[in-house]
């Protein structure tokens, strides 16, 4: 393998990201390498569907997945 390319190996796609959060608040973080901000997210969206009858937990959804876009594309090599 050319060691030229080793960089782009762990490049984070911001895009991934933020599929991944959306689909599951947290697992973009996870993603990114941001392990905490990760369990956070896990925690709290779950405590916002039920504590809120669903009202706020959706927004968890929209927020996590803007905030992994923003870290991925900030830090594209992770956490």
């Amino acid at each position: 393998m050319d060691s030229a390319l080793l960089p782009f190996l762990d490049m984070k796609s911001p895009g991934t990201a933020a599929v991944l959060s959306a689909l599951i608040p947290g697992l973009g973080q996870l993603y990114n390498g941001t392990f905490w901000r990760g369990i956070v997210w896990l925690v709290l969206t779950p405590g916002l569907w039920i504590g809120t009858g669903g009202l706020l937990g959706w927004i968890c959804h929209v927020v996590s997945a803007w905030t992994a876009h923003s870290y991925a594309k900030k830090h594209p090599t992770g956490g």
